[in-house]
């Protein structure tokens, strides 16, 4: 891809947003780790929030490398929906361990949708697919992890 202002604006755009989406399920991971008595939840949720951090470095590595700095904003409708999504019913249910569950499958379908819309977008360079699709692909791992946990 040839770098012009317009496609490396596309490319930042794109990456910020799944970064927005990160920040939002590492929020989220946080809270229902706070959330569920069952230590070995606890670990995972945590191992997941940590592993989103992870991710969010990655992409602003990838901003970095075209010229653009990373101020990272609030999150994205979708994820602060997912947060709040995680906040009520916690409230609400008093940390109900399948609550809980639900509203993490909700985040990483929405997380999930938001990766595959960026690689269908066709913005990203081959370094930064190759990084999306690896990330993706972990969510998409994390999201049949949660999905066993629910049954």
């Amino acid at each position: 891809m040839i770098h012009t202002d317009e496609t490396t604006k596309e490319a930042v755009k794109t990456l910020e947003g799944l970064i927005s989406i990160l920040e939002d399920g590492k929020l989220g991971y946080t809270n229902a780790a706070e959330h569920v008595e069952n230590p070995a939840m606890k670990t995972d949720f945590l191992e997941y929030a940590r592993e989103r951090a992870l991710f969010i470095v990655e992409l602003q590595d990838e901003i970095n490398k075209l010229g653009k700095s990373t101020d990272t904003a609030g999150g994205g409708p979708l994820g602060a929906l997912h947060r709040t999504w995680i906040d009520i019913k916690s409230s609400f249910t008093g940390g109900d361990t399948e609550a809980i569950i639900n509203a993490c499958v909700t985040g990483e379908e929405a997380a999930i949708e938001k990766y595959k819309n960026a690689l269908e977008e066709n913005h990203l360079e081959h370094s930064q697919v190759s990084i999306v699709s690896k990330q993706l692909n972990s969510i998409e791992n994390t999201l049949s992890q949660i999905k066993m946990r629910a049954n």
